[in-house]
């Protein structure tokens, strides 16, 4: 799975299968212990996949970029929302935070590319209703924006 701008022989990649889970990572150094692992944590009310824990990412050092893959079902999206409303949420100390992401409808993925390691260590695929203007701080734990 290439980063865009980056040679491929840069990028230290982790696929976990079973999970439907990819991330490429390019940084000065890459820990041994990087990893995917299926998450243990309970999954938002907005999940449309499995959450992963990423291992390891933390320890990287001079991160340029990190690219987090993700399939999702899209069977488990709410009536009416439109396929492209799916997004890669990082579970931070306050809730799940959505990434800036792209769909892949044929292959039914989500991508998240950023320029520094994620704000959390479990990510998941989600619905990201905030262009519906939904509030989410009304005691529900889901895949979209806290505050």
């Amino acid at each position: 799975m290439a980063i865009p701008g980056y040679d491929s022989g840069s990028v230290a990649e982790r696929t976990h299968e079973s999970v439907g889970a990819r991330v490429a990572i390019v940084a000065g150094v890459v820990p041994d212990g990087f990893r995917l692992e299926r998450s243990g944590r309970d999954p938002p009310v907005d999940a449309l996949g499995d959450p992963v824990d990423v291992v390891g990412l933390e320890a990287s050092k001079a991160v340029e970029a990190v690219r987090l893959t993700l399939v999702y079902d899209p069977s488990r999206l709410p009536p009416g929302a439109s396929p492209t409303d799916v997004t890669v949420a990082v579970q931070t100390g306050n809730g799940w935070d959505p990434l800036e992401s792209t769909v892949d409808l044929d292959e039914t993925t989500v991508t998240a590319v950023l320029n520094d390691s994620p704000s959390g260590e479990t990510i998941v695929a989600g619905y990201d209703d905030r262009d519906q203007g939904r509030n989410r701080d009304q005691g529900r734990d889901a895949a979209g924006p806290t505050e």
